[in-house]
């Protein structure tokens, strides 16, 4: 699909079969959406210049993500999308700057683009140049980006509340229930960590975007940029900080499963030694020795039962005293 939005906000769908053969000069961007060879033909006719391919856009070298050629400026990033399922990944998507338009190639819906188109129509701004547009545009990204981080981390907190609970409120948890929670973490280190990936990728993008030469002589679209690269920056920093307590949330998790399970081998090495006593009483009297005093008189099941349970009942309170209980 091609959209082609002008500079008013208004837009519209290109089809093949019924293009126009030029381009009306108020139309400042094309988004391509999961485009067909037929359609990339068609805005490579109607720009003069090449598309890159879908396999071209996953390149990762930076020669290959931002250069100029042919009159066109070709800027690739990765965009983070599917935040909603559960299982975010990064999708590559392509910026060309061509005369005065952009051209945005892309084979996923990442939210950004969504809310910036919904923002074109509702607001009355006129763009002037499509520099100044994929600036707005990446600016919604930042902003996108942020509101990623801003969710994640409120759902860092309520899972750290769900972990580090008091005393008594851990010993009601139902079983597993710290394994179920470790799941829910890499959940959430796997988003930073797409997140993190994508600003890397926005942060090379814009100083790129910075130092070309049309920009240097847009003084609006450059104060955009800016603004767009300090945002990157600081988003970055604030990632790498989740990313930690992230990390702190897995160690901390695991202690406290090393805790439990440490509790629960304490509780059956001191059975198996309070009962050990008991037992070598039971065992001595339980002995098929023709002379054995003890089994003529008259109390000494008594006394027998006795001694058991004084033997298992020293070392529980000798335990205690010492707390290991």
């Amino acid at each position: 699909m091609i959209r082609a939005c002008r500079n008013r906000g208004d837009a519209e769908i290109l089809l093949p079969g019924n293009a126009p053969h030029s381009l009306d000069p108020d139309i400042l961007w094309l988004d391509l959406v999961n485009p067909d060879r037929e359609e990339e033909l068609l805005v490579e006719g109607l720009l003069g210049i090449p598309l890159p391919t879908r396999e071209e856009l996953k390149d990762i070298e930076p020669s290959s993500r931002l250069y100029v050629e042919e009159g066109g400026v070709y800027m690739t990033a990765s965009l983070v999308w599917k935040v909603e399922t559960g299982l975010p990944e990064l999708t590559d998507v392509a910026f060309i700057l061509c005369g005065n338009r952009l051209v945005t190639i892309r084979y996923a819906e990442p939210k950004s683009f969504v809310l910036f188109t919904a923002a074109l129509h509702r607001t009355a701004v006129k763009y002037r140049t499509g520099a100044e547009l994929m600036a707005r545009l990446l600016e919604t990204i930042a902003d996108r980006t942020a509101e990623i981080l801003e969710v994640t981390v409120a759902r860092i907190d309520a899972l750290a509340a769900d972990v580090f609970v008091d005393q008594k409120t851990a010993k009601r948890r139902p079983p597993r229930y710290l394994e179920d929670k470790l799941i829910d973490i890499a959940g959430h280190q796997r988003l930073v960590s797409k997140t993190r990936d994508s600003l890397v990728s926005l942060s090379r993008l814009v100083s790129f975007f910075r130092a070309l030469p049309l920009i240097r002589h847009d003084q609006e679209a450059g104060e955009l940029l800016r603004i767009v690269s300090r945002d990157v920056q600081s988003l970055s920093e604030h990632a790498a900080f989740v990313s930690s307590n992230i990390t702190f949330m897995l160690d901390a998790s695991l202690g406290l499963i090393n805790v439990e399970q440490n509790a629960i081998i304490k509780i059956f090495s001191i059975a198996s030694v309070v009962f050990l006593p008991p037992t070598l009483v039971a065992s001595v009297y339980g002995m098929n020795f023709q002379f054995m005093p003890e089994l003529s008189w008259n109390y000494g099941y008594a006394l027998a039962l006795l001694l058991m349970l004084l033997s298992a009942v020293i070392p529980f309170l000798f335990f205690r005293w010492k707390g290991w209980l």
